[in-house]
């Protein structure tokens, strides 16, 4: 199984899309998102330095229409995608990209999110002077609870040895005096404490903009970096979007999720190396591809053919289905097991696994057609659970 991901604010590097400029196409394609962003982000991927490319008003949109015009590189007809990409999953800023690239919105729809994501983000910043430091190494629970005792938030948890501390500069400048045991601090270069409450001013923007924008269920399985479970429905995982940028990034909970699907490999999405690395590390003997320049399409396409396979989702428009959010055990709910009918917003049931319960929602309600698996069956992340049509189509 192929997993596309899309990497977060700090991939970035002075001067990595001049290779990409070089081909006419993806320059047209490149304009026409920098019009929509109000940003000439072609200037800023090859003429800018590393810190004018470090605001967070510029990274964002650029990372996000770096990600989307390259994969139009990689499918020329992009509905031929969807029968390769078991799933996507983007890192913070890059969950705009592998939504728009699951169709869950448009690429234009996504650099306008971005755009307004990124300057709310840096007004929030400039209100308390807030930072973000990586801890490496060090026992993992003594990690947490030194971050907690600081008054600070895990805001990325990236897996085994790599956690991001995020907070006032007062509160990390305490926590550097007395680290935790084992662990090496490095302090990041990002303009403010985010995935925390200190960007919750940007939430409220989002939020607003988010009500105006129709979305359709996503084309594969998006993995959540909220909490690592598989949405489907595209107002779910538009909200995921808005509410993630004050919540912790939980590309820890991401990388299980894959390996539950049966990852057999990772392509990254330019400008890549951070998130094949984690993975590396993370998820033993599964193959990963950093995709950086157009010299790397044919072995790109040749990964994509290795490890590709069908998401599974037969997405006909006359009708919806309800899926599976985690790996576990389903268990139906007593109060629609027998119904005709399902409201929106309906529990139709439970996923219980290893680490917790979660319920399953029926977000868009509609007549029961029929139910794909039985109660108490074994489920994977993304599986068809309960196949509806609109109320009243029938």
């Amino acid at each position: 199984m192929l997993v596309i991901v899309a990497p977060g604010q700090g991939a970035q590097t002075p001067g990595f899309l001049k290779p990409w400029l070089e081909d006419p196409a993806f320059a047209a394609r490149l304009h026409w998102l920098s019009t929509v962003a109000g940003l000439d982000l072609a200037h800023y991927g090859t003429e800018a330095d590393a810190e004018t490319i470090r605001d967070t008003q510029i990274a964002q949109p650029l990372l996000v229409a770096t990600a989307l015009v390259s994969a139009l590189h990689l499918f020329p007809h992009p509905g031929d995608a969807f029968q390769r990409i078991g799933a996507v999953a983007g890192h913070s800023v890059g969950e705009i990209a592998a939504a728009a690239g699951a169709r869950a919105i448009t690429a234009e729809q996504a650099m306008v999110l971005v755009r307004e994501r990124g300057k709310a983000m840096a007004q929030a910043a400039a209100v308390t002077p807030t930072g973000m430091t990586a801890v490496l190494g060090g026992d993992r629970e003594e990690v947490l609870a030194a971050i907690a005792a600081n008054g600070l938030t895990a805001a990325n948890d990236n897996g085994p040895g790599q956690i991001v501390a995020a907070g006032t500069m007062e509160q990390l400048a305490a926590f550097a005096d007395a680290p935790p045991a084992k662990a090496r601090l490095r302090p990041l270069s990002v303009a403010g404490a985010f995935h925390t409450q200190h960007m919750a001013p940007a939430v409220s923007h989002l939020q607003q903009l988010a009500a105006a924008v129709t979305t359709h269920d996503a084309r594969t399985r998006v993995i959540s970096n909220r909490d690592g479970q598989v949405v489907h429905e595209g107002r779910d995982v538009l909200r995921r979007i808005v509410g993630q940028i004050s919540s912790p990034v939980r590309w820890d909970l991401c990388m299980e999720t894959m390996s539950d699907l049966g990852v057999t490999g990772i392509l990254e999405m330019p400008p890549a190396g951070t998130l094949t690395g984690i993975a590396k590390r993370a998820l033993k003997g599964v193959e990963t591809f950093s995709f950086n320049g157009p010299d790397q399409i044919d072995d790109a396409r040749a990964f994509i053919d290795k490890h590709g396979e069908p998401a599974g989702l037969d997405l006909t428009p006359t009708w919806r289905v309800v899926v599976s959010p985690a790996k576990g055990t389903f268990r139906i709910g007593a109060e629609v097991a027998d119904a005709e009918v399902v409201a929106p917003g309906t529990s139709i049931g439970e996923v219980a696994s290893t680490r917790d319960k979660v319920s399953v929602e029926a977000l868009h309600g509609g007549q029961v057609v029929e139910w794909l698996v039985e109660d108490g069956d074994l489920v994977s992340p993304g599986q068809p659970l309960l196949r509806l049509y609109p109320e009243g189509s029938l």
